[in-house]
């Protein structure tokens, strides 16, 4: 199967800019600006680099080519978003923000702007006809193509491939006096190495990546903790995060792995958060809002007794950037369409004591959920056990 993938190409952005325009005419409006560094990416296939210089494109209905809007120094790069007539500023900040000359370039047009500094609100709105502030091109990345699809599920095994090189390798290098920048460095070298060999050369100029989090014992609790030099101890837990990319697309896979022997309370905690993932894999159907996959998907770990111990939502999408919208949380009303992709990410922290965190990859289904990281599935939570003697 992998060696049949494929970057997306010309024909996969050319039918995202006939939806895009589709939903220009639909809301009744000209032009589009995008200035998200997840919307350019998306609609270019650009894998170009965020910085303090504005990126934009501008899509205009009464033009057959869309405008790839950069500062000077990258007009060569931008070139290779062939679909787009690349038109240049020249610096930053600049006498005239870039945002600005950018919305001068619909001027006496009704656009639509995904994201607008504040300060620049009055003056872009007055160069046009009618400035609205909303976001076309994200309904079009949540709802994932077969294309997008299949890099995703390639992505999530490779997730699952470092967690694989952690599990089988981690008890060597705790043995050995490793720390858990030592276990980090081990599983991702392997995994980027495996992820290269197979696909860099066919995915050249796309992003490809593996990143990872390893965190131990008390430091497990903290679901953000930056991977340290501290030296696992028989009887904690391991805690690792892993998000894959290829070619632009990314997937996530995640793990807690104890070290020696299982406790009784160590099982407890992981069967309440399986309980979780397969609540949040049941309720992920098509029409069921969001908030309402987090609101289920949480009552595993709060009939465990748990409650306290939660830090995080359940979930959130995955495209073209590894965190985007929609998000399985609170507050995010948006129903689940087929085709859609999020993370399941259930997480118990108790500060001072330990953490507990896996993850899983969803595709969302009429007939079902699809879980493309197979980790968890695989490794039963007796046989995430790291043997220390």
């Amino acid at each position: 199967m992998s060696a049949a993938l494929e970057p997306l190409g010309d024909a996969f952005r050319r039918g995202v800019l006939d939806r895009l325009r589709a939903r220009i005419a639909a809301e009744r409006l000209d032009a589009a600006l995008f200035l998200r560094p997840g919307n350019v990416r998306y609609l270019t296939g650009w894998d170009f680099h965020a910085n303090e210089r504005p990126t934009g494109v501008l899509v205009r209905l009464d033009a057959d080519q869309p405008e790839l809007l950069v500062p000077d120094l990258e007009r060569e790069n931008a070139a290779q978003a062939a679909l787009f007539r690349v038109e240049t500023y020249e610096e930053y900040p600049g006498e005239v923000p870039a945002e600005l000359w950018m919305g001068r370039r619909a001027a006496g047009l009704r656009l639509a702007v995904d994201a607008l500094d504040a300060s620049l609100l009055h003056a872009c709105g007055g160069e046009v006809r009618e400035l609205r502030l909303v976001d076309l091109a994200a309904p079009l990345r949540a709802r994932k193509t077969e294309q997008e699809l299949a890099l995703v599920r390639e992505a999530a095994r490779f997730a699952d491939l470092c967690l694989e090189r952690l599990l089988t390798q981690a008890g060597a290098i705790v043995r050995d006096g490793g720390t858990e920048l030592d276990l980090l460095a081990d599983c991702t070298g392997h995994a980027r190495q495996a992820l290269e060999a197979s696909h860099g050369a066919r995915f050249a100029g796309t992003r490809l990546a593996i990143t990872a989090s390893v965190h131990s014992g008390p430091r497990a609790a903290l679901p953000h903790g930056a991977t340290s030099l501290r030296r696992p101890e028989a009887g904690e837990t391991l805690i690792a995060g892993i998000g894959a990319c290829l070619g632009g697309y990314h997937a996530e896979s995640g793990a807690t792995l104890f070290l020696g022997d299982l406790t009784a309370e160590q099982v407890r905690v992981a069967r309440a958060m399986e309980r979780s993932d397969r609540a949040a894999q049941e309720a992920l159907k098509p029409g069921t809002p969001c908030h309402e996959v987090n609101r289920r998907a949480m009552e595993p770990l709060r009939e465990a007794g748990l409650g306290e111990a939660i830090r995080h939502r359940i979930g959130h999408a995955m495209g073209v950037e590894g965190h985007e919208g929609p998000w399985l949380a609170p507050g995010d009303p948006t129903p689940v369409e087929p085709a859609m992709v999020f993370s399941s990410e259930p997480g118990v922290y108790r500060p001072g004591r330990d953490g507990f965190r896996t993850i899983n990859t969803l595709i969302a289904g009429e007939a079902g959920t699809e879980v493309p990281s197979r980790f968890l599935a695989a490794h039963p939570i007796e046989r995430r056990v790291v043997a220390l003697a």
